[in-house]
């Protein structure tokens, strides 16, 4: 029996964590450990007894700190012995939960090990806050399983882990060659072909809006701002300017009124419903998607292209450079996309599934896809939310 209490801590210079790099390697690095027994994080010793019977080799944290020392220690040794599953109590709060869940999705070997978060203790309204803002493998109550059950699903989980380990480096590297090889010739070629059609077009709609927005507030016509497209590269990015001259100013100011939550540290997006900052004729604009419009220049100048994710400010970029952040920086950076015609308006969105649809797009993103998106996007123009 191998079991651990209160694991050694790491010394300071020993390990570093860099925030971001594309993976470049075939197949995971995890296939040079082995996986043995289990990780349990918490205090409940009749849970611990149970594990230790179904488990020859366990080792107990009565902290998150301990355990995430105690991880990167096994992964460092020469032992190359690493616990093919994580418990964790959920009493250490979503806050601490989702930074520790984090540190694991962005270690290269650590990621391949199944978290599971123990919820025997939570309430209701705490368990629905759980699964909406907490990713883990899967949520167990153990007082409701018998030990034979807790075995099978176990292993099931540390089979479909290893599975989904070996795919992502493969899709990631798939993507990375994709990403360096730029769009197809053909959706290039598409984009320039329509683009240009519509500048040329809509030349006298885009006469219209600039006359009502300059006579409105003043200003510069157009909204120019840095953003992170495609393999986070850096463009200027055109709108029609719906906003009072400043607005970017007063984000600070208008925090507390954001429609994603902030309260932790992670990802970060900045939207708010009725936003003051709004002029009249740019809500209209932004209600009918005519303040997209200038964009039919990015796309002709091949900053972006007509169907892909939304190219970020800078600001929310930067949080976004985990590898499992960045995947929905592989695809190209788009006027339409998955996420306007599936949660366009939704002011309830958090930032996971945002973040989701995005890289579900940038993973199976195609010619076929591209028109099937731009055939629904007519129906996603007329906003229900003023956001």
């Amino acid at each position: 029996m191998d079991l651990l209490f209160q694991p050694q801590t790491v010394g300071k210079g020993k390990r570093i964590i860099t925030p971001f790099t594309f993976r470049t390697y075939s197949m995971p690095i995890t296939g040079e450990y082995q996986y043995s027994g289990l990780c349990y994080i918490g205090k409940n010793t009749a849970f611990i007894a149970r594990l230790i019977r179904i488990y020859n080799k366990a080792y107990v944290a009565d902290k998150l700190e301990h355990a995430r020392n105690e991880l990167l220690r096994r992964v460092d040794s020469s032992a190359d012995e690493i616990p093919e599953i994580i418990i964790c109590e959920a009493g250490f709060g979503l806050d601490g939960i989702r930074k520790f869940t984090n540190f694991l999705r962005q270690h290269p070997v650590l990621n391949s090990i199944s978290f599971v978060l123990e919820g025997s203790n939570l309430q209701e309204k705490e368990l629905s806050l759980c699964k909406k803002s907490v990713r883990v493998d899967e949520l167990l109550f153990m007082d409701q399983c018998e030990d034979r059950d807790l075995k099978q699903k176990f292993q099931f989980l540390r089979k479909v882990k290893a599975k989904a380990a070996i795919a992502a480096a493969r899709l990631a590297e798939d993507n990375l060659r994709y990403r360096r090889a730029g769009a197809p010739p053909s959706k290039r070629a598409f984009d320039i072909l329509i683009s240009s059609v519509g500048l040329l077009v809509l030349s006298p709609l885009f006469m219209l809006i600039a006359v009502a927005v300059k006579l409105e507030s003043g200003g510069p016509i157009f909204y120019i701002s840095k953003r992170a497209g495609r393999g986070y590269r850096i463009f200027n990015f055109y709108k029609f300017r719906t906003m009072y001259k400043d607005a970017d100013q007063k984000i600070a100011a208008l925090k507390h009124l954001n429609q994603y939550t902030t309260a932790t540290a992670g990802p970060v997006f900045f939207k708010i419903n009725n936003d003051p900052r709004i002029t009249r004729v740019g809500r209209f604009l932004r209600n009918t998607s005519l303040d997209e419009l200038p964009q039919l220049l990015n796309v002709f100048l091949g900053d972006m292209s007509l169907v892909g994710n939304r190219p970020l400010p800078l600001y929310e970029a930067a949080t976004l450079t985990t590898d499992d952040y960045a995947a929905r920086f592989m695809a190209p950076a788009g006027i339409t996309g998955l996420w306007q015609i599936k949660k366009r308006g939704n002011k309830d969105m958090s930032v996971e599934e945002r973040i989701n649809i995005d890289i579900d797009y940038a993973a199976n993103c195609s010619f076929a896809t591209d028109f099937w998106i731009i055939a629904n996007t007519p129906s996603a123009l007329l906003q229900k939310e003023n956001v």
